[in-house]
C-alpha cells in the first residue's frame, strides 16, 4: 500500500513539473527595445505608433511600421497579415515576435486604442451645470 502512494506521489510531482517547465516557455516577455533586438527568443514589445512611417504592401499582404519607446527609442516592425482594422486609430501597439535583420518580425499585433466613452463623463458633468 505504501508503495502506491509513493508510485503516486512520483507521477503527481512529474507532471506538476512539466506543467511548470510549458508554462514558462509559453510565456512571452514584455522587453525594451534593446532587449528585444538581442534576444533570440519571441518577445513582446510596447510603443506608440508613428503614424508617418507606416506602410501596408497589399500585393505581400505586408504591413511596415514603426513604435517608438517612452524613452524615444525607434523600433521598425514587419507583420505578414491582414492590416487591423482599428490600426489608424491606436494609442499604442504591442508586437509579439523576433527580431532578425534589422527589423523585429511580428506575428501577432495587439492594438490598443483610445476608449470611446473616454471624456463623456466630463461632457456630461458640464451639461449638468
Amino acid at each position: 500500500m505504501k508503495a502506491r502512494y509513493i508510485i503516486a506521489l512520483v507521477i503527481i510531482i512529474g507532471f506538476v513539473i512539466y506543467g511548470a517547465v510549458s508554462l514558462k516557455t509559453s510565456l512571452t516577455p514584455y522587453v525594451s527595445f534593446a532587449e528585444a533586438k538581442s534576444s533570440p527568443q519571441t518577445v513582446q514589445v510596447m510603443g506608440e505608433l508613428e503614424k508617418s512611417a507606416t506602410r501596408y504592401d497589399t500585393t505581400a499582404g505586408l504591413l511596415y511600421f514603426t513604435l517608438k519607446s517612452k524613452e524615444g527609442e525607434l523600433l521598425q516592425v514587419s507583420y505578414k497579415g491582414v492590416r487591423p482594422g482599428n490600426f489608424d486609430q491606436a494609442t499604442q501597439i504591442v508586437a509579439i515576435g523576433n527580431y532578425k535583420a534589422q527589423v523585429f518580425e511580428a506575428d501577432q499585433l495587439l492594438v490598443k486604442c483610445p476608449s470611446k466613452y473616454q471624456g463623456e463623463e466630463v461632457q456630461s458633468y458640464k451639461a449638468e451645470k
